[in-house]
Order: C-alpha cells, then sequence, then structure tokens
C-alpha cells in the first residue's frame, strides 16, 4: 500500500499566481511528485507579491513573499524558458514522463509554442491535461486577462456580498481557492477515468464559471424564484437566527438552523414565551417574520457578554463562535489541537509556518511537508532524472538563457 493516496503521481506545473498553484499544491499534499516549471530570473510573478515576506533567521527579509509561501509548499522547482526552442524541448521531455500537465496561461498561448494538449498528447496519449483560465477555452471572452476581484464581481458573488447599499468583495480571493480546489477535483477524476481506459484528457476550466457554481443555493434559489437575493451584511439565508450579533462587549456569529436549536436558545435566554408565538414557532415562520423576530433577538443578545452567552448557548447545544483576529485564531485550542499550524525547517528563513492541509486520512495521511522551493532550486536534479541532461549541457542551457 502507497504511503501516500497519490504517491506515483508525477505533475508537471507550469501554472503561476494561486488558483492553479493552489490545485498543484493539493496534489502535492496528497503525495504526487509536483515539478514546478518558473521563468529563469523571474519566476512566479507571485514571489513578488509582497509586503509581508518571509524572514530570515537573523530577523532580515528575505525575497520570498508570504503569498507565494501560501501555494507552493512540497514542490520542486525548475527554471526553463518555454519562449526558447530548446526550452520548449525540455518542458515536452518532462511532459512525456509526467502524468497531469497544469497550466493556467491564457487561452491558446502554450500551443503557439507547440505546448498545448494536442502537442503533448501527441507524446504521452496517458497525459491528464488541466488548463485553468479566466473565462474558459471557449466564448466572447476567452482571450480576455483577469484576477480574482474580477470574476468576484462578475460572477455574482459580490451581488450577494456585503451590505445593502453596497457589494463587497470577500475579503480572501475566494474564487481562486475555489477554483483551486475543483481543479485537483477534476485531475483526480481525470486520472481515474485514465487508470480505467488508459486515456488521458483535456480539463477546462474557468475561474468565472467556478465563481457562478459557487453561488449554489443563492443562485438556485433566484433560478427557482425569480427573486434577485438581497445583501444582508452578516446576516445569513438559512433558519432565523443566522447571523452576527453585537452581545454587551464583542459579537458572535449565532446560527439556530432548525427548530430544536432555535428551542434550545429560547431557554439559554429565557425566553421559552417566543417559542408561543405563531409567528415565530417553526423554521418557515421565523424566515417569513425575519424582520419582526430579528430586532427581539438582537436586544436579548446585548444583555450579557460575548463569553457569557458562548458558554451557555454550549450548554443547550446551540451554534455559535466568536469573532477571531488572526492571532485568537491560531491561539483556539480547537485549532491547536487539530495542527492546523504547522513548522517546516527552511534554507532561507529557518523555522518557516505553514498552515497544514485540513484534510485527516486513516491510511494515507498528509505529513513529511517540505517549504516552497527557492527559484530553479531543483533544476539539475530534474533535468538530469527526466530530461537525461549532463552537466556541461546544462551549464550550456544556463549560457543562452534556457533555464
Amino acid at each position: 500500500m502507497p504511503s501516500t493516496a497519490l504517491a506515483g503521481i508525477r505533475v508537471l506545473d507550469l501554472s503561476r499566481i494561486l488558483a492553479a498553484p493552489l490545485a498543484t499544491q493539493m496534489l502535492a499534499d496528497l503525495g504526487a511528485e509536483v515539478i514546478k516549471v518558473e521563468r529563469p530570473g523571474s519566476g512566479d510573478d507571485s514571489r513578488t507579491y509582497g509586503p509581508p515576506f518571509a524572514v530570515g533567521p537573523e530577523g532580515d527579509r528575505t525575497d520570498t513573499a508570504a503569498f507565494y509561501l501560501s501555494c507552493n509548499r512540497n514542490k520542486r522547482s525548475v527554471t526553463v524558458n518555454h519562449a526558447t526552442l530548446a526550452g520548449q524541448d525540455l518542458i515536452r521531455a518532462l511532459a512525456a514522463r509526467s502524468d497531469v500537465v497544469v497550466e493556467n496561461f491564457r487561452a491558446g498561448t502554450l500551443a503557439k509554442y507547440g505546448l498545448g494538449h494536442e502537442s503533448l498528447r501527441a507524446l504521452n496519449p496517458r497525459l491528464v491535461y488541466l488548463s485553468v483560465t479566466g473565462f474558459g477555452q471557449t466564448g466572447p471572452y476567452a482571450e480576455r486577462p483577469g484576477y480574482d476581484g474580477i470574476f468576484q464581481a462578475m460572477s455574482g458573488m459580490m451581488s450577494v456580498s456585503g451590505h445593502p447599499d453596497e457589494p463587497m468583495k470577500v475579503g480572501v480571493s475566494m474564487v481562486d481557492i475555489l477554483t483551486g480546489l475543483y481543479a485537483s477535483t477534476a485531475v483526480l477524476a481525470a486520472l481515474r477515468h485514465r487508470d480505467a481506459t488508459g486515456e488521458g484528457q483535456f480539463v477546462d476550466l474557468s475561474l468565472l464559471d467556478c465563481g457562478l457554481a459557487s453561488l449554489s443555493h443563492f443562485a438556485m434559489n433566484y433560478l427557482v424564484s425569480g427573486e434577485v437575493p438581497r445583501r444582508r451584511g452578516n446576516g445569513g439565508y438559512g433558519g432565523i437566527p443566522s447571523q452576527a450579533f453585537a452581545c454587551a462587549d464583542q459579537p458572535i456569529f449565532l446560527v439556530a438552523g432548525n427548530d430544536k436549536q432555535f428551542a434550545g436558545f429560547c431557554a439559554a435566554a429565557g425566553r421559552t414565551d417566543l417559542l408561543q408565538d405563531e409567528r415565530f414557532a417553526t423554521t418557515s415562520a421565523r424566515i417569513a417574520h425575519r424582520e419582526e423576530i430579528l430586532p427581539v433577538l438582537e436586544g436579548v443578545l446585548r444583555t450579557r457578554t460575548r463569553d457569557e452567552w458562548l458558554a451557555v448557548l454550549a450548554e443547550h447545544d446551540v451554534p455559535a463562535g466568536p469573532f477571531n483576529e488572526m492571532p485568537e485564531v491560531f491561539a483556539d485550542p480547537q485549532i491547536r489541537h487539530r495542527e492546523m499550524l504547522v513548522e517546516v525547517e527552511d534554507p532561507v528563513s529557518g523555522r518557516l509556518p505553514l498552515l497544514a492541509n485540513p484534510i485527516r486520512f486513516s491510511a494515507t495521511p498528509v505529513e513529511g511537508y517540505t517549504p516552497p522551493p527557492a527559484l530553479g532550486e531543483h533544476t539539475a536534479e530534474v533535468l538530469g532524472e527526466l530530461a537525461d541532461v549532463t552537466e556541461p549541457q546544462l551549464a550550456e542551457l544556463r549560457a543562452r538563457g534556457v533555464v
């Protein structure tokens, strides 16, 4: 039995920035060998997306941005200039011995260099080729560039986020992150098909598509009812209550998603009389009378402190949680117990903190993290292993700006 879930799978990662590198990092965490190909000299654009930058052992700033560190662990870095004929030959040699290629160039770009799906498939029919683009391979916008905020706006995500008078971007690059998850899932499905049939395939993934797909029940509510969803700030669309509430000192987020939980809240609050009011007695009734019950709940929750509410709500099995800033997040006993923060030895910064992969396997655990690689750190090693490049040949390629 393999020690990791994807042991024996090799991924050639031609991507940069966030969405596709997150996908290949996921595959690397699961045990795939991921070879990250970067431009000589500059590398992945995200290496310079700082501050903040990683700090060295003596407290001095390094040249590696935290942004890059967030999505490139467990990989090996090779520098190859794909715009040169020799560089194209090297990438083809690596693709011929890989299971997966992941790229996020604009539609049609790599085909101009003989590195598109059809060209690489001719060398390796078992190859799974994943292309992540802003708008997909087809359609009137296919050749446009784009970034996460644009797709949050265009997909409708911002239309349901924020306050009633102000659409708002989700704080993190949510479309990139969701696309990375869709991408890793797509690769795993394509590998399963490959193993069953012997044939690889092309996967066309669009950030705009993924942003829209992520609207889930918001989109479905609109499609069923024709009603445009309203922005509710920190309020939700589920059972009532399902939103942020101010307490006597600090706020909490409270969700009573069903009648049992609402009854528990009423008991915790000493307001069981609310259960006798037909406007509030059931989930559907509370949703229909949202504007009437919310002021009542707001008044009740302001009568105690955050910690007092969290304690009594926990006693009554009512879901609630505090609003944690980052220091509180990483100090939380549940987060610490789940070991969501790991540290690795890094030759540049010494001890490097990383977010752990949240998947917990019983038989093939995610473990043994390696730090995100320095630019070109493994060029000689990988090209020697997989492209039969000798040291004299490597020196010549470097002199010519190929690697």
